[in-house]
């Protein structure tokens, strides 16, 4: 069964408001994480485990570029692609 868009925006969500222990801190769905210094490559590592793990999805090298990680918006993009791309 494929995920929902708002479901796989949600637990990215929470994944990035629990990595940056944002103290309250307002994030929203298209800022910038990683220009805002919210995440930096240990949390992009930390990320890709987490979609490995929590949607079962591949983060292949030639996939890690600003396009597909810039912003909540856009990781749940990416994710999504991945998972009806697995489900084709």
């Amino acid at each position: 069964m494929l995920e929902s868009e708002e479901n796989i925006k949600e637990k990215v969500r929470q994944h990035i408001f629990k990595a940056t222990l944002s103290d309250g801190e307002i994030i929203k769905d298209d800022s910038p994480i990683f220009e805002l210094g919210l995440l930096n490559s240990m949390g992009l590592l930390y990320l890709i485990d987490f979609i490995k793990k929590e949607f079962d999805a591949d983060v292949t090298d030639n996939e890690l570029t600003k396009e597909n990680f810039e912003s909540i918006n856009n990781i749940t993009s990416f994710v999504n692609n991945k998972l009806q791309k697995k489900n084709d």
